[in-house]
């Protein structure tokens, strides 16, 4: 009955948070840069796990984003895995409603152990599900075209993942990078296209993403963990830079341009609590709040506030 209590709880404030996930593309948990990793002196990656993750958010306009995740871990050998994260997305706005499987990631991390710790290397890629370019019918707020990027559930590129870091009983450090190499994004959301929607500075207030092409980031995260029998909890910092500017399609000049805004720092300061059950099944909670974003977000993913719950299974 306690374990029962426990898990209903975190559904229930995952349910009622305006939150969703990471800010970024996805690469801040992928591999050896995934936040509240188990360390244990005798490393064992043979043992594989199913994660379902769960969050519902608000976007920083009216869109609500609810996604749930399935995270699978294989082990190759006591030192090396192989992560497979397939997201299901559904988005629910003042604009309308759409919905479908996200973009997939996959990566590899092998383990190094080192004296008091282990140090972890992860090299991945985000794998696009779409072309950003899902469209609303025809109604009386307008003709026909693409939602703006915060209800697409695809970014449009392939993304290549290099990420390491260095974990033991109480701390985790990670870094890593995203890097976009092939752009398939066709989004072509533009303001006219609503001319029949009541506000139009709430339309002119999505930033437009005609044939995105998205900057690259890096990622520093560190950690700190208090870990018990039966639960662990911690608190920790995530910076994502982009180095570069996004780049988009101008239809009013038929060129294009990189837009200003769009580098900088994106920082984040986050807190997670953990729950074994037994052996085999834990729960997670992590929450995290964004203290600076970049001025212009294009690609829709800026997020105030994030609140997800997971169950695990060990297998």
């Amino acid at each position: 009955m306690r374990n029962l209590i426990i898990a209903s709880c975190l559904v229930f404030f995952t349910y009622h948070a305006s939150a969703q996930g990471c800010s970024d593309a996805g690469f801040c948990t992928m591999g050896a840069m995934k936040p509240d990793q188990s360390y244990s002196k005798q490393i064992d990656f043979k043992l594989r796990t199913l994660e379902l993750n769960y969050y519902r958010g608000r976007s920083l306009l009216s869109p609500v984003i609810t996604a749930i995740t399935a995270d699978m871990t294989f082990g190759i050998n006591d030192l090396t895995a192989i992560q497979l994260k397939v997201p299901y997305q559904m988005v629910s706005g003042n604009l309308g409603e759409t919905s479908g499987i996200a973009d997939l990631s996959i990566s590899a991390t092998r383990s190094f152990p080192i004296e008091r710790g282990a140090v972890g290397v992860t090299l991945g890629g985000k794998l696009p599900t779409g072309k950003a370019n899902i469209e609303k019918e025809p109604s009386e707020l307008g003709p026909g075209g693409d939602y703006p990027m915060y209800y697409q559930t695809s970014l449009g590129t392939y993304d290549i993942v290099l990420g390491t870091s260095y974990i033991n009983e109480n701390w985790l450090f990670a870094t890593g990078i995203q890097l976009p190499i092939v752009h398939q994004n066709e989004n072509d959301f533009r303001w006219g296209h609503w001319p029949g929607y009541p506000s139009p500075d709430y339309i002119n207030s999505h930033d437009l993403a005609n044939n995105l092409r998205r900057g690259t980031d890096i990622m520093l995260r560190a950690e700190r963990n208090f870990r018990y029998v039966n639960y662990n909890f911690g608190i920790g910092a995530l910076g994502i830079y982009r180095i570069s500017k996004d780049e988009v399609y101008n239809f009013r000049t038929d060129t294009r341009e990189k837009l200003d805004g769009t580098t900088g720092l994106a920082f984040t300061m986050l807190a997670n609590f953990g729950y074994h059950i037994n052996v085999n099944h834990s729960l997670k909670l992590i929450y995290a709040h964004k203290v600076t974003d970049r001025e212009v977000n294009p690609d829709g993913l800026t997020r105030h506030d994030v609140l997800s719950t997971s169950y695990i299974y060990r297998f």
